[in-house]
């Protein structure tokens, strides 16, 4: 496949004009190699990890989520150093689908929402709201991650889900006009939690969104590399 093709393919499955006004120069073909792409891998991040086992298996295009580049570059030292290097050395094309990949249909949020089960399905501006089957420790282990409560959860008989940082008051809001008992994101901040209308399932990142990217790459035949990021918890 040409890398023409490929970037029209892309842009049926996440359109470019469904990105956030502040994401819209931060997606795409970001790193550009070789024109023919045969060999396809994908990733929730470019870490050093994803790049050099694409590296390994002879990707000529590694897709992710996270762009390595999301704020003006002045200077190319340490990690993105690295991974730039790695990827030009071998013309492995980067490509990036971040918040257009979020709204699309069979996106991020979307995948959340079938790891989870939940139907009668609503969306959000960002997100979506539908009918749990699962208590709060079954949800905790599909998630696969430690998770932190605000408030109190009386009932999970409808949640909204947002992949990645997706606290907002606004967010929250709809969610509750649409029927959630509670709200799962990320990277809950602690004012907003405290103005939060209803009981909010702080999750993992990581967590949240790569379901999206490794369905993506099941549904596409691509090589899904596996990254969580290490961490673990101290009482």
């Amino acid at each position: 496949m040409k890398i023409s093709a490929f970037l029209n393919m892309m842009e049926e499955i996440a359109p470019f004009d469904h990105a956030e006004e502040f994401d819209s120069d931060k997606i795409g073909l970001v790193v550009e190699g070789t024109e023919d792409i045969d060999v396809i891998c994908c990733a929730l991040d470019p870490t050093i990890h994803a790049i050099t086992t694409a590296e390994s298996i002879g990707a000529d295009m590694l897709v992710v989520h996270h762009t390595p580049l999301f704020t003006p570059v002045t200077r190319i030292t340490g990690t993105t150093a690295r991974i730039l290097h790695i990827l030009l050395k071998n013309e492995i094309n980067l490509f990036v689908m971040h918040t257009n990949f979020d709204h699309a249909e069979g996106g991020i949020n979307d995948a959340l929402a079938d790891m989870i089960g939940l139907s009668n399905r609503a969306r959000m501006t960002m997100g979506i709201v539908g009918d749990c089957p699962l208590t709060l420790n079954q949800l905790i282990l599909k998630l696969g991650c430690g998770v932190r409560v605000y408030g109190t959860i009386d009932r999970l008989d409808r949640v909204a889900v947002v992949g990645g940082s997706g606290f907002s008051q606004d967010l929250m809001e709809q969610a509750l006009d649409l029927g959630a008992d509670a709200f799962i994101s990320s990277e809950m901040k602690h004012s907003t939690a405290r103005l939060a209308p209803l009981p909010c399932i702080e999750a993992t990142h990581y967590a949240l969104e790569s379901p999206g990217m490794k369905a993506l790459a099941m549904r596409m035949g691509w090589t899904y590399i596996s990254d969580p990021p290490e961490s673990c918890l101290l009482v």
